[in-house]
């Protein structure tokens, strides 16, 4: 028998690609998604819900038309500068929307539950490798935010037998091989597709934010993971639930990180165009080195980062950039 699966935030750059495994997987990826920061264009693989996960009644209407098996929980903002400035949105849109989304799906007897948290949960943890049992001191409303969703669904759980696997991890890269769909945000934020946009004139330059961090060239180093192996680990984390292991906590990372510089030398090798760059100060609150492991996730769910290759991710990347309609 079909199942179905509700994505939130399916319209957005993780959660397509999510709902592009979950097809292939043989689940029906149905997207819910306000199309707030999301593309109508990216849902391609199963059907389309517009709705706001503040609207309990639409969560409701929806709940009750696809009477989903599980939950992939994806719908979030997630800008740090805006949750420093404007924090009770960011209480207001994850954490509500996500007591509504989880109400929902307990009175609709929905008790499996993926969510997709982050790294920032644990601040500023220079030079560090990250664990599921590293101290948790987020800087900031967005990483707060997370952390307390976290916290409220091993409350439910305790109270409700909801259970849920959750997933953190830092940087995501890369796109669908295929070329399907690829990373797009406006506005863009993220190294990758920013250096992309500087190879392919659609913006001066890539800056550089800092060259004199105690690192072996002096830029930041990042972790980063392709956006398909993320995908994976979320059916993966949906087939542990399945299986009646109950919850779990997972990290996903390579355990390697990049700093910008390599990151930009590979981008270089990759498109064979020189890269713009210029370089700027510090920003306050850029941590040195951050890095997360995945041990965890390799031994329990079988979990293998295989596209997760800097060369790799660029390419992918950089095919869908030059075919995307989005990018014009």
């Amino acid at each position: 028998m079909t199942r179905n699966i509700l994505v939130t935030g399916g319209a957005g750059y993780v959660g397509s690609h999510a709902c592009k495994v979950l097809k292939t997987a043989g689940y029906v990826p149905v997207t819910f998604d306000n199309l707030a920061t999301g593309w109508r264009d990216a849902v391609q693989f199963g059907p389309f819900e517009k709705g706001d996960l503040s609207d309990r009644a639409r969560l409701e209407e929806v709940f009750a038309r696809w009477q989903p098996a599980a939950v992939m929980h994806f719908a979030a903002i997630s800008l740090v500068g805006d949750a420093m400035r404007d924090p009770g949105t960011y209480w207001r849109v994850n954490v509500l929307g996500a007591l509504n989304l989880i109400e929902a799906a307990l009175a609709a007897g929905c008790k499996d539950f993926v969510f997709s948290s982050t790294c920032a949960t644990y601040g500023d943890l220079d030079g560090v490798m990250l664990d599921e049992d590293t101290p948790q001191q987020p800087l900031n409303a967005y990483g707060k935010s997370k952390l307390a969703i976290e916290q409220m669904l091993g409350d439910f759980g305790a109270s409700h037998a909801l259970n849920s696997v959750i997933f953190r991890y830092f940087n995501v890269a890369g796109a669908d091989p295929a070329g399907e769909i690829g990373e797009f945000h406006r506005p863009e934020t993220h190294l990758i597709p920013l250096m992309l946009d500087a190879i392919d004139g659609k913006r001066p330059a890539l800056t550089v934010f800092g060259t004199d961090y105690p690192t072996r060239d002096g830029t930041c180093i990042r972790d980063y993971v392709h956006v398909m192996d993320l995908a994976e680990a979320h059916v993966a984390g949906l087939r542990w639930l399945e299986a009646g292991q109950g919850s779990r906590l997972f990290c996903l990372g390579t355990g390697t990180g990049f700093s910008v510089r390599e990151v930009i030398d590979a981008s270089r090798a990759v498109t064979n165009r020189e890269v713009p760059v210029v370089f700027g100060d510090r920003r306050p609150g850029d941590a040195t080195s951050l890095v997360c492991g995945s041990e965890r996730a390799r031994r329990e769910l079988g979990w293998q980062p295989d596209r997760s290759k800097i060369g790799t991710m660029i390419a992918d990347a950089w095919r869908w950039h030059q075919t995307s309609s989005y990018n014009r």
